[in-house]
Parts: structure tokens; C-alpha cells; sequence
């Protein structure tokens, strides 16, 4: 069997990139180990048969529907639609104040001016110096594979936003807010909002993680239906130009013949040709060591992909909850808010949960959730609703990764303790409960090693064109033929489809062939 191209797992970036090259003329296939493609795009129905759909994975998506996939794959017209409620996101406070973001700028400013009249002046002074580099610096670099970084710092400095880029990138976030706002919940909040779940927020390089998201128009969504309606929407767009899926498939290698790969071999002992390209979604230790044999790779090659590390952080523990009726919070308005944070009150806390996750203990709960029902009742049998809340837990609990499976339960009644302080019904309401541990992520998604949702940390230098190390930040691996698309590669994780996106460029560029992309970009201007 012979292809013009084979794409290594079917998380959201491989889709992305297989129908993109389907609507550039090649003929391609996807292979996955599981039975189900999306990767991190799941939407699972607990019990089976009840009506009752959780995405355990994966649930908010920061401004999906701005991204140049979404609109050049049509994926509305394939399904895939959503819905982003006024009040994004708002943090409770044990005190009864909460800290709100909103679709309106204005009224997350006034939410702020609530806990401190300064942070509140800082907050929008930050958005208006950012907005022009989020706009023409930012959302560039992030759409397109990165230049080489002493190249990009000669050409940021040659402009007062690039300058102004570089300066606070230099701070950690937490430097940053510490440096720049007054209220210690206030602080707390513009770390969670940045994300406790993106980088370590001691990490120097990142200042500009703070500033840049007051000054996004990317929120929060929801897709339609569940998360996994997303990977059904690509994998219409895939089929609607002629890309075929291999599901329930365990690759045994990536074959290798004249320095060039051209095909892969599976555990069943079948060959299968790609006489252009073969692109990996998978991590580095994947694609390299277990996939390519030695012999065809540098030692210094393989040392680096051996050395490839994952997040301290990024793990998540999941309480999902089936429903009586939606939480109702002492705080009505909280009712309205897509994600709810819970247990965060002070900018101290994040030291702490880091301190806990080295030494692989349960750190004091800060959890984040939302009740999909309460926009989408699609997602619940009629006048039922499900929930959930997430947790940053470490992967290896105690040293020992296995034992999340004698505790995870034990510790999701204590999460839904504390989720009863703020919403007193949610007891008596739940009908059943189960919990996911970061190892539980890792069996079921081998690719997110140690349970890292995010496939690689934003430290050790693995950033821009240096992800997911030196020498592969460009989509190209050392093997003529092979590439990268997966969140290994810049940007990085989270639901962007940017690796994807970003790989198609180069592989077009590489093949000779005229890009869809090209097209598209003229008809928008």
C-alpha cells in the first residue's frame, strides 16, 4: 500500500496538517494505536449509554475560532461550532469577593478595580501597550515556524513594541505580576489566568505571558456537542479531500532506506509506502528512539530526544461529576461563568503547589472546572447536567506513579468537599462521580509521557526554534522526508493546531507544490 504521505498519531495537530495536505493534492494517511482519533479532543459517555458526555482532556479552548485552520478547513461547516459566554471566567474567593474576566474588557477592569483602583489602571495601562504586539509581533510568530532566535531578537529590537517585547520577557511571570500589581489575589488571578497550566511561572523568559493575555481577544470557548466534535470536523474535512484513518494500528518502526524515510512497518509486519513525506505527532522519545533505529541518527541526535523534558506541572487530576442540577454558587453570578476557579485566594499558593508537585505530594486544592450543560444541553440526558473540576497534581504521587490508583477516589471526595463550600448543592445533586489521575492520561494517551497534557515544558531552552530541542525547531527531522507536527514543536500544547499548521508550510515549501494556505491568505485580503 502507497501514499504520498503517512502522519504518525491522530491528535488535532496531525488532522490539521493531513487536511491541509489533502487540500493541497496529496494523498494521505493517519495512523493511531487507539480506536479513537482526537487525542486530547475526547468526549466520553459515563456510564456508557447514559446520555451523560465529559471531555476528560481537554474542554476549554482559548480563541479556537480566530485561528487560520478553523476558517480554511470550514470547520463550522463540518460541525464543529462554539459558544463563548460573556463571563469567562471568574475566581471565588474564600472572602466572597471574586475576581471576574469578562468578553468586555471594561468589565474585567471594573471586577479589578473591585480588589485594588491600581491594579485595575496597571491592568488596562499593560493592554494598551500590548495590543500592537500581540497583533503584530505575537499572533505572527505563533502562526508561522519560528526563525532562528538571534534573529529574531536583531529584528525585535529594531522596533519600540519589539523592544518593549523583549524587556518583559526577560521577568518570570511571577516576577512580572509581583512587580506590577498590589493585591495578592489580584497577583493570583493574572498567574491563573496566564496559566498555572501553560509554564512554570518562576521561569524567566515568560514576563510577557501576562501582558500579552490582557491584551488577547482570545477567550475561552466551548465547542458545541463536546470537545471531540472538533476531531469530527477535521476528520470530515480529511475525508471530504480523499484522506483515509487508520485506527486500532501499533506501529512496530519508521522505515529508513538511503538516509530517507519512505515508509512504516507495523506490529502485524506490514509495510506502508510514503513516497513524499512522513510527519510524527508523537513526542520525541517516540519519533526517535522507540520508531528509527539508532544507526540512522547522530548520537548527539539521540541524546537530545532522549534529554527532551515534560512538565513539573502540567499534570491533571479530573473529578467529573453526572448531575440532578447544574451547581448553584453563593455567588449568583458565578452560575453564568464558563470556567469557575476554586480554592485560589493569594499569590503564595503557587510556591507552595510547586513545592509540593517536587516532592510528589498533594499540595492544598486550587481547582478549576465548568459545568458544560449550563450552554450546552446536548452534552446531559434532558434536565441533567455534568460537571467537572481540574486539578494540577504531580504524576509520580509519592515517587510511585501507580499509586493514584488506590488514592485518586479518595481524593476526588475531597475536591467535591471543598466544591460544596462554594456550592452547597453540588452534594446532594451529584448521581455519580469518577476521577481521572495523571496516570490514568498517560495510559490512555502515551504520547502525554508522565501525563504532561502540553507534550514538553516551555524550560531548558525548548522554546521557538528551539522546540522540541536545537536542530529540530523547524519541522524537520534529521531523516530526509521525516518531520514534525506535534505539540513537541513550536508553539507548544494546549488546543492550537499551530504545530500542524505551521508544518504544513514547511512541507509545502519542501515538496514544491502550491499550498492551500497561499490561496486562502489571498482571498482573505
Amino acid at each position: 500500500m502507497q501514499y504520498d504521505g503517512i502522519i504518525l498519531g491522530t491528535g488535532h495537530n496531525s488532522l490539521v496538517l493531513q487536511a491541509y495536505a489533502g487540500r493541497a493534492g496529496l494523498k494521505t494517511l493517519s495512523i493511531d494505536r487507539r480506536e479513537e482519533l482526537g487525542g486530547g479532543l475526547s468526549t466520553i459517555e459515563h456510564p456508557l449509554g447514559s446520555g451523560f458526555r465529559h471531555n476528560i482532556h481537554s474542554f476549554f479552548h482559548r480563541g479556537l475560532t480566530q485561528l487560520p485552520w478553523y476558517r480554511d478547513l470550514e470547520l463550522a461547516r463540518h460541525g464543529a461550532s462554539y459558544f463563548q459566554p460573556d463571563l469567562n471566567v471568574t475566581m471565588l474567593c474564600r472572602d466572597g469577593r471574586s475576581l471576574q474576566w469578562w468578553n468586555d474588557f471594561d468589565k474585567t477592569a471594573a471586577s479589578v478595580a473591585t480588589f485594588n483602583a491600581r491594579d485595575a489602571e496597571t491592568l488596562q495601562r499593560w493592554r494598551d501597550a500590548f495590543r500592537p504586539i500581540v497583533q503584530n509581533i505575537l499572533v505572527p510568530e505563533s502562526q508561522s515556524p519560528p526563525m532562528p532566535l538571534v534573529e529574531r531578537r536583531r529584528r525585535l529590537q529594531q522596533s519600540a513594541e519589539g523592544r518593549l517585547l523583549l524587556e518583559t520577557s526577560q521577568f518570570s511571570p511571577l516576577e512580572f505580576v509581583q512587580r506590577e500589581f498590589e493585591d495578592p489575589a489580584v497577583q493570583a488571578g493574572m498567574l491563573f489566568f496566564n496559566g498555572l497550566r501553560e509554564v512554570d511561572l518562576r521561569q524567566p523568559g515568560f514576563g510577557h505571558h501576562i501582558p500579552a493575555l490582557l491584551a488577547s481577544d482570545a477567550m475561552a470557548q466551548m465547542c458545541v456537542g463536546g470537545s471531540k466534535q472538533l476531531a469530527v470536523a477535521l476528520t470530515k474535512a480529511i475525508q471530504e479531500s480523499g484522506g483515509d484513518t487508520r485506527l486500532g494500528t501499533s506501529l512496530r518502526k519508521i522505515v529508513v532506506e538511503n538516509s530517507r524515510a519512505v515508509a512504516i512497518e507495523t506490529t502485524d509486519g506490514e509495510r506502508i509506502e510514503a513516497k513524499r513525506f512522513i510527519a510524527s505527532g508523537l513526542n520525541p522519545q517516540q519519533t526517535f528512539l522507540d520508531l528509527i533505529d539508532s544507526a540512522h541518527l547522530p548520537t548527539e541526535w539521540i541524546e537530545k530526544a532522549r534529554n527532551f523534558q515534560y512538565n513539573l506541572l502540567a499534570p491533571l487530576f479530573g473529578l467529573n461529576l453526572n448531575l440532578r442540577e447544574a451547581p448553584r454558587y453563593n455567588d449568583a453570578e458565578a452560575n453564568d461563568a464558563l470556567m469557575v476557579i476554586l480554592g485560589l485566594d493569594h499569590v503564595d499558593q503557587f510556591s507552595e503547589i510547586v513545592t509540593h508537585h517536587e516532592a510528589g505530594t498533594i499540595p492544598p486544592t486550587v481547582m478549576w472546572g465548568a459545568c458544560p450543560t449550563q450552554f450546552d444541553t446536548t452534552q446531559a440526558p434532558t434536565d441533567r447536567h455534568t460537571a467537572f473540576m481540574w486539578e494540577k497534581l504531580p504524576y509520580a504521587l509519592n515517587g510511585q506513579p501507580g499509586e493514584w490508583d488506590a488514592v485518586k477516589d479518595k481524593h476526588g471526595a475531597k475536591m467535591l468537599e471543598l466544591w460544596s463550600q462554594y456550592s452547597p448543592n453540588i452534594t446532594d445533586a451529584t448521581i455519580e462521580s469518577f476521577t481521572r489521575s495523571p496516570l490514568d492520561t498517560e495510559r490512555m494517551l502515551p504520547n502525554m509521557r508522565g501525563g504532561d497534557l502540553l507534550v514538553g515544558a516551555f524550560a531548558n531552552d525548548q522554546v521557538g526554534y528551539h522546540r522540541p530541542f536545537p536542530g529540530a525547531g523547524h519541522y524537520r527531522a534529521h531523516i530526509s522526508g521525516l518531520y514534525l507536527c506535534g505539540s513537541c514543536c513550536h508553539p507548544g500544547g494546549n488546543i492550537t493546531g499551530l504545530p500542524g499548521y505551521n508544518c504544513s508550510q514547511v512541507l509545502f515549501a519542501d515538496l514544491g507544490i502550491s499550498s492551500p494556505l497561499d490561496s486562502m491568505k489571498q482571498r482573505e485580503h
